[in-house]
């Protein structure tokens, strides 16, 4: 049994850790503010699934160091999950998205560093660090982007490029984080993830998109198509990314100081509507309107995760497959319709 924190554990990704390492038997602190729609919902679902004495949970801002302090006391494990989520965000309100993501990422670094048990720190960066990548070929099919020249997609050795305030903010937390493996040998690793999908996502137009996509048509809402809909990202299962977690804990010797993306790779993207639309029309069983929008600031053509590092140091791939994995999705949340009269 481990003594663990996860911030952002009321979220989507935080909440299916929490109850996956409950099931373990671990002991789990929750810190969230609880700002996110879903979160009191999710919170709400361990607690009927687990019991009030399962997991503790911290409701504070990642702000309140003092706070920070007393839930890591003794944590052998640190997942930072929390913080300002979408691109959208950032522009309309970057000293909120610095405060969230750059000031506090490092006062969960400094609270691991003080008073953890010389925890394992795992925290969930973003593709959005390798910015608009201009520079990179890019050609334009019937249905899709794709890059010209990169089969496998794009490494870690890649070039950052902090474009948008979330990019830049996410970036800070992610140098950071490998800083402090190197200056004070916290054992950090940096997951610079694609996108993510799954159970308890309550997407929203400007974060999570697979899911908001999903929502929208089961509940009649307006569905706005940013670009061309040729966009085209690598996915990933929520199961899949708790897995990958899991392998760099357990690993730890060898992820220590690391950085991985972590994504659904070359073998499973997605372009956003081109082809996710008809998917999407196909479970439903009709039509899905949509409206059409500018493209939006720092929103890549194409993004796709070269996965071969981790695969190779830790032996993780992706298991479930798009088309599996959206059906799982789908299926979710047309059974719980309710959970999201409130979006």
């Amino acid at each position: 049994m481990a003594k663990i924190l996860i911030t952002g554990g009321a979220g989507f990704i935080g909440s299916n850790l929490a109850s996956r390492l409950i099931n373990g038997g671990d002991e789990i602190t929750i810190f969230d503010n609880l700002s996110r729609p879903g979160t009191t919902l999710n919170i709400a679902w361990l607690r009927n699934r687990f019991g009030e004495q399962r997991f503790k949970l911290v409701q504070a801002d990642l702000a309140d160091f003092a706070a920070l302090i007393q839930a890591t006391e003794g944590a052998q494990r640190v997942y930072h999950l929390a913080g300002q989520v979408a691109v959208t965000t950032s522009v309309s309100d970057p000293r909120k998205d610095f405060l969230d993501n750059a000031l506090g990422t490092f006062n969960v670094l400094e609270a691991a560093r003080q008073v953890g048990d010389d925890p394992v720190f795992i925290y969930a960066s973003t593709n959005k660090v390798y910015g608009g990548m201009e520079g990179v070929a890019v050609v334009e099919a019937d249905r899709r982007y794709a890059y010209a020249d990169l089969p496998r997609g794009i490494s870690e050795t890649s070039l950052l490029d902090f474009h948008s305030p979330y990019g830049c903010s996410k970036g800070v937390g992610d140098q950071y984080t490998r800083d402090y493996y190197r200056v004070y040998g916290l054992r950090t690793v940096v997951m610079r993830q694609s996108c993510i999908y799954g159970y308890r996502q309550f997407g929203i137009e400007d974060q999570g998109w697979v899911a908001w996509f999903m929502i929208a048509a089961l509940k009649g809402r307006p569905i706005t198509i940013y670009g061309n809909g040729k966009q085209v990202r690598d996915v990933l299962f929520i199961d899949d990314l708790l897995d990958a977690y899991e392998a760099a804990a357990q690993q730890i010797d060898v992820a220590a100081g690391q950085i991985y993306n972590v994504g659904g790779g070359p073998d499973n993207t997605l372009a956003i509507w081109s082809e996710f639309g008809p998917i999407l029309e196909e479970l439903m069983g009709r039509p899905v309107p949509v409206e059409s929008g500018e493209w939006r600031t720092g929103d890549q053509k194409v993004y796709v995760s070269d996965i071969g590092k981790i695969g190779r140091e830790l032996g993780w791939a992706p298991q479930v497959g798009v088309g599996d994995g959206l059906r799982r999705l789908y299926d979710w949340l047309r059974d719980n319709q309710q959970l999201f009269d409130h979006l």
